[in-house]
């Protein structure tokens, strides 16, 4: 197992940074609280992911990397964007729990290093956690598939309101492969 480092920032009292870095990438996510302290972060063990961190009492929010080895050179000798996004939607509607889903976004740009990365946001609706966001983003580098996901509560009730949407974003186009030191 490569190391992971953490590091938990605390930026004000309604949030708290969260600093990810492993296996050739690193991603930066702010866990923010609708009351007056940040919610706190704990790491969580999950099949499948390599590093998953949920906000306590809102697991449903979380942030989590998955980190695969592939034949592939890039991306794009898988497909194209949209081809992706349509076999991660097809996944999503497989699963038991899925009761819709629904595709929002496909984007493709380059990373600092000149990679491929393929971002996505889809709303889901499932017996577990009701209604969520997910924004995703993709990279090959060095034959490992390095995947992103976000996952955050957008209930009718109480949608996702413009400046977690916008943070969330952020977080997103934040995932890349760490620089070589």
């Amino acid at each position: 197992m490569e190391a992971i480092r953490v590091l938990f920032e605390q930026e004000g009292p309604q949030s708290l940074n969260c600093f990810i870095a492993f296996g050739g990438c690193f991603t930066k996510h702010r866990f923010q609280s609708s009351g007056s302290r940040a919610g706190r972060v704990s790491e969580v063990d999950k099949g499948g992911a390599t590093v998953l961190f949920e906000e306590e009492n809102k697991g449903v929010n979380n942030v989590g990397v998955v980190v695969s080895p592939v034949r592939l050179e890039s991306l794009k000798q898988f497909g194209s964007p949209q081809f992706v996004a349509d076999k991660v939607i097809q996944a999503e509607k497989r699963k038991e729990s899925t009761k819709d889903v629904e595709l929002i976004g496909v984007a493709e740009r380059s990373s600092q290093g000149g990679l491929q990365v393929y971002e996505f946001e889809y709303i889901i609706d499932s017996t577990r956690g009701g209604m969520k966001r997910i924004f995703s983003a993709a990279f090959v580098n060095s034959k490992k598939l390095y995947l992103l996901n976000i996952a955050h509560m957008d209930k009718p009730e109480s949608p996702l309101d413009s400046h977690t949407r916008t943070m969330l974003e952020q977080v997103l186009h934040s995932f890349d492969a760490a620089p070589l030191t």
